[in-house]
């Protein structure tokens, strides 16, 4: 697909060209379901010079595909009244939203400044739709010297065994929740709970998990979705389901492959950090489909805006858990 299909004019006014469902969009099993939900994340509004179009094309599918409701996974934008534009986008539709806190949420700002500004009542929480529970939570703590230190104004950026954990206040709460639903549940949160190299507690967090699922005598918690590492990856961990959800936007690759020349110089001043990325031509979502003893992705395949990453003599890591890829795969799962 050419660019031009997606973006009109991004300088000097920008148009969404909105394409056909049987585009980007995917259409569902047309028969009856339990629950579907759109999920997105990483969209990188202070990054990305077209955040706000691939928003709109999201909500748009979401609600020409009626689901249930969309949430995001972090990292979707800096809480200041120069993105109001963009977050009037996530609030202008009428099916039911949620966020998740990602690190980069708090690089401007504190915790309670995002929850704020995109109407979050807790860091974590739980929610019912239909015969499904649903978890989200907030990894986004650092743990120095035996505290934990909330996420505020950039500090994450410590060495890497001291950042990404999920709280003691957080973990009890998480059990006690666990314990008191008697449905299906599904974790989100922006870090993998899987990938050594995100969430540093994860094991205790998995732990917890797995008991529920010991207790239930059935599979409780059924998957964990994440986002994060801006790529497209799913593990099986004793009978969970970790499945990483690509950026809606782009792959960060930092100061070696920075690319100024793919962008005119008008768009680089207002995002001068662009260049650090490989962005995806079409922006990546999922749809997931919820029913009594399976769950299906329906994701989307793009391709890298060029210069992509061969060109720029970038490894792919493709046999890795965090390959370099511009999809979210399709996948299908059974449970108990």
């Amino acid at each position: 697909m050419q660019r031009r299909k997606f973006i009109k004019s991004l300088v000097g006014g920008s148009t969404l060209l909105l394409l056909p469902l049987g585009t980007w969009g995917c259409k569902g099993n047309e028969k009856a379901v339990s629950l579907r939900f759109g999920i997105s994340t990483d969209i990188h509004q202070d990054i990305m010079h077209d955040a706000s179009l691939r928003l709109h094309h999201f909500v748009h599918i979401a609600e020409e595909e009626n689901l249930d409701f969309i949430i995001d996974l972090g990292d979707f934008c800096f809480p200041k009244k120069e993105n109001l534009d963009f977050l009037n986008i996530w609030k202008s539709t009428s099916l039911k939203t949620f966020n998740v806190l990602g690190n980069h949420d708090m690089d401007v700002g504190s915790k309670d400044d995002f929850m704020k500004f995109v109407g979050m009542k807790t860091r974590y929480y739980s929610f019912d739709r239909g015969d499904f529970h649903f978890i989200v939570l907030d990894p986004n703590n650092l743990f120095i010297e035996g505290k934990y230190i909330p996420y505020q104004d950039g500090n994450f950026y410590q060495p890497a065994e001291q950042r990404a954990y999920v709280d003691p206040e957080q973990l009890e709460w998480l059990q006690k929740d666990l314990e008191q639903t008697p449905r299906h549940s599904i974790v989100f949160s922006h870090q993998s709970l899987e990938n050594e190299k995100a969430c540093q507690n994860r094991e205790r967090v998995r732990a917890i998990l797995e008991e529920a699922n010991k207790k239930a005598g059935f599979t409780k918690v059924v998957a964990a979705f994440s986002g994060h590492d801006h790529t497209d990856y799913a593990k099986e961990i004793n009978g969970i389901q970790y499945i990483q959800i690509n950026s809606m936007s782009n792959q960060w690759v930092g100061e070696k492959f920075k690319c100024p020349e793919r962008f005119a110089d008008s768009i680089n001043k207002t995002r001068p950090t662009l260049q650090f990325t490989v962005p995806y031509e079409e922006p990546l979502y999922a749809i997931v489909t919820l029913s009594k003893k399976t769950m299906g992705i329906k994701g989307v395949e793009s391709t890298f805006v060029k210069p992509g990453p061969e060109e720029l003599g970038i490894p792919m890591n493709v046999e890795t858990s965090t390959p370099l890829v511009a999809r979210i795969s399709d996948r299908k799962f059974q449970f108990k």
